[in-house]
């Protein structure tokens, strides 16, 4: 019999990433947690799959803030295997709604994980932190490791730090197989243009398409960031859950290209068809406490896993820019 699958948000950059990789390397049923209001347009090439009789692909709808209707998710999907990647992900928007950024991403992996706790099942779960835990780190920290402490820079930060906490209790008091992990920057094609480096690929696209003026808005460029492309990250979490599970373990994974936000707005507009383009710094993309040194040690992963990323920085950046352009000349898009 073939294993089962649930991931949440799977219809984020992440979970349709995840979708991929499960639908091309093993013959896994997955069942894909989504609320009914989602846009479908990451998956929309997986719809016919989902359409079959007998199908690989299902989806799910519930919310993590309903409660009863996660545990009807997990009891139709009875999984061998979770993982947890539905959030509110941008920190910017958690300095505005900070309560339902807690909401969602406390009390909803409470929910999920009791929800499993109270079913005849035991499946590995990847719960998916963040590498913005860490939040303000100094210098002398670099590169950051697992034993980095805590110091929470934005709402969104502070409701990752609860999540990693739940997946320790759940753990420690309940034997529930949870595996952490903290991704540093991620991204790729698929990318939510609420984060910088989708943003400024975006606006370059409608640049280019004549749509908006030759401006691009931005926050902080000085922040120093490891990038990693999605494609690697999604391999890292099948690894995780698929080679030498080791639950109650806290993982720190991330790319092996370092530099400042500055520098890859400027990698992207030397890809740029238009040449004179203006960079204005709008205060609203500005946090009042940056985690503004992003520097993974990730040993630890790789040792267990073998796991490395492979796909360089300048493919992802080109990537993301010609995911933006092809949705600009197929769509009516607005700068964000």
């Amino acid at each position: 019999m073939s294993k089962r699958v649930l991931i949440t948000g799977i219809t984020g950059m992440v979970g349709s990433h995840l979708v991929d990789l499960i639908i091309k390397k093993t013959n896994w049923k997955v069942y894909g947690l989504c609320r009914w209001r989602s846009p479908l347009d990451n998956i929309e090439h997986l719809l016919d799959i989902s359409e079959k009789p007998n199908s690989r692909l299902n989806f799910l709808y519930g919310d993590l803030n309903d409660y009863s209707s996660i545990i009807e998710c997990v009891k139709k999907s009875k999984p061998h295997f979770v993982f947890h990647l539905a959030a509110q992900s941008f920190p910017q928007t958690s300095f505005t709604e900070p309560i339902s950024t807690f909401n969602t991403n406390i009390n909803g992996t409470y929910n999920l994980l009791n929800a499993i706790k109270g079913a005849s099942i035991n499946p590995f779960i990847h719960l998916c932190s963040s590498s913005e835990v860490f939040g303000k780190v100094s210098r002398d920290k670099l590169p950051i490791d697992e034993n980095c402490s805590y110091h929470p820079a934005s709402p969104y930060t502070i409701s990752k730090v609860g999540t990693d906490l739940i997946g320790k209790f759940f753990y420690e008091a309940y034997k529930l197989k949870v595996i952490t992990t903290r991704m540093f920057t991620h991204t790729g094609p698929r990318r939510g243009d609420v984060f910088a480096e989708s943003s400024f690929a975006k606006q370059i696209a409608l640049i280019e398409a004549k749509k908006i003026k030759p401006v691009i808005k931005v926050g902080n460029l000085s922040s120093l960031r490891t990038y990693a492309d999605v494609r690697d990250a999604v391999n890292a979490y099948f690894l995780l859950l698929t080679k030498k599970p080791t639950p109650g373990e806290v993982y720190n994974i991330g790319g092996s290209f370092s530099c400042k936000v500055g520098d890859m707005l400027n990698y992207l507009l030397s890809q740029s068809k238009t040449k004179k383009i203006m960079i204005k710094i709008e205060k609203n993309r500005l946090r009042p406490i940056d985690a503004d040194l992003q520097i993974p040690d990730i040993t630890k992963f790789v040792n267990h896993t073998g796991w490395k990323p492979k796909i360089k920085f300048e493919k992802t950046m080109k990537d993301l820019l010609n995911y933006w352009r092809h949705r600009v000349k197929n769509s009516n898009f607005l700068a964000r």
